[in-house]
């Protein structure tokens, strides 16, 4: 998969057990008001206008990122950002469908594992998601430096998704209610990329996922 400016995610560093397990909790989950909520409150008048993908880069921001690009004089926040919401969007849709394949070269192996865990409890359940973007997530840069022998950056990302869940026996509906087992969902979260500086290798790996504000 080729990302921009060659954004592809590698491997470099083990993240502690209590950082997956809360990676693992966190990611996708629902933030503020639920698109179903606004649905019932305010019926559309018309074409939802679609969200901007990325916002320019602050003066704060900008200001935050000079120790880094003092030590990588090449890093480019508005390129970076975009390669960033790319990879949100695979890793996102390829845990929901459990494409292995997708995963493996944007995770670290410790991460990788726990995300196996969570796609095998599905697979035993013999269920499958399906996992849509309504909209093209938002993406901010919420600030980079350098710390040590590392770059790091964190991203804001700004999602509503559309999951549908296929049951063992095909239903796509719950055989209690006979509801169909979709959901629309918003989602506010932190992704934090890190790198090796000095290497020759320009790639970033995802280290982090946190809940945000929406």
């Amino acid at each position: 998969m080729n990302f921009p400016v060659q954004f592809q995610i590698v491997v470099f560093a083990v993240i502690a057990a209590i950082v997956l397990f809360q990676l693992y909790n966190v990611l996708g989950k629902r933030v503020g008001r639920q698109p179903q909520e606004d649905a019932r409150a305010n019926p559309p008048a018309g074409p939802t206008p679609e969200p901007a993908k990325l916002s320019p880069v602050d003066a704060a921001v900008m200001a935050s990122i000079a120790g880094l690009k003092a030590r990588d004089p090449g890093f480019d926040p508005t390129r970076f950002v975009e390669g960033a919401r790319q990879a949100y969007e695979t890793i996102v849709q390829g845990y929901a469908s459990g494409d292995r394949a997708a995963l493996k070269p944007l995770l670290t192996p410790t991460v990788m594992r726990s995300f196996e865990a969570g796609i095998a409890a599905r697979e035993q359940r013999g269920e499958t998601e399906a996992v849509e973007f309504l909209f093209p997530p938002r993406a901010d840069l919420e600030g980079a430096t350098a710390e040590g022998d590392k770059a790091v950056a964190k991203v804001r990302f700004l999602a509503e998704l559309r999951s549908r869940v296929t049951k063992a026996d095909g239903s796509t509906a719950d055989s209690a209610t006979g509801e169909p087992l979709v959901e629309e969902r918003r989602t506010a979260e932190h992704w934090t990329f890190e790198r090796s500086l000095g290497a020759s290798d320009p790639n970033w790996v995802l280290a982090r996922v946190e809940p945000a504000t929406a």
